[in-house]
């Protein structure tokens, strides 16, 4: 297995947004970090998978306060949080960062029974290891797992987080996971969805998703007057195609 020259790959987006990846992990786990920069404070919105250290990785953003919002606890999500000393989080997703899964999460063909099957169905080609490279020559990705941590801030439907000239709405977005949330500046328009929705083939099938609560969640987001949004997985898109994509999932 090669090593990798660098982790982490990032991009700026705007003058107050930069997007960092894992360009090594495989599609299906390679979540997409937002870095939002503020006048008082930051929001970091999830955090990959924690192969390699993101603290270090984004060090040149980080010149104030910053929240690390964890939009979801499944596994790519929530991997180097326990990095940051602000770690917020919906109530219904905290034990699962106090007692993350004990599996080997890069090895799909040591994932309990079913769950493979759950994730990838006919939308993802699951590969035996999720990465294609090593961070360092020592790395064992067999005992590799998600790191433990305890969160510093529940946050539910409603809660604000004040940037100083910005600020996030939380909304719960349940149907994913059941505390699902996603990050709302109504100013801009601009939606960070999490899972909740992502221009990709979205999970309702997995442990812990509810279909029922999932369209509920597009019924609500249809009515969000968004202009851009930014998810948990793949490109970012605007109303448009955020109107199809609810339809494409209420009329399946």
């Amino acid at each position: 297995m090669k090593i990798a020259d660098r982790w982490f790959e990032k991009k700026r987006i705007d003058d107050r947004i930069t997007l960092l990846w894992e360009p090594h992990v495989c599609p299906l786990a390679r979540c997409n970090i937002w870095h939002v920069r503020g006048r008082d404070a930051d929001i970091l919105i999830d955090s990959g998978m924690g192969i390699s250290n993101l603290k270090e990785a984004m060090a040149e953003l980080l010149d104030k306060p910053l929240m690390a919002v964890a939009t979801h606890t499944h596994f790519d999500h929530i991997g180097s949080l326990h990095e940051f000393d602000q770690r917020l989080v919906h109530p219904l997703e905290a034990d699962n960062l106090r007692t993350p899964d004990d599996f080997p999460i890069l090895c799909a063909c040591h994932w309990p029974a079913g769950m493979r099957e759950a994730f990838g169905g006919d939308n993802y080609d699951i590969p035996d290891l999720l990465i294609d490279a090593y961070p360092h020559a020592q790395f064992d990705p067999v005992t590799f797992r998600s790191a433990a941590t305890e969160p510093t801030r529940l946050i539910d439907e409603g809660d604000v987080l004040d940037l100083g000239n910005s600020a996030f709405e939380v909304l719960h977005l349940p149907g994913h996971s059941p505390g699902s949330i996603g990050l709302w500046d109504k100013s801009s328009g601009t939606l960070f969805s999490g899972d909740a929705i992502y221009d990709g083939p979205l999970l309702d099938d997995i442990e812990g998703a509810d279909k029922q609560a999932y369209t509920a969640t597009m019924e609500r987001l249809r009515r969000l007057p968004v202009s851009m949004v930014h998810g948990g997985h793949d490109p970012s898109f605007g109303k448009v195609r955020l109107h199809e994509l609810i339809d494409q999932y209420l009329n399946k």
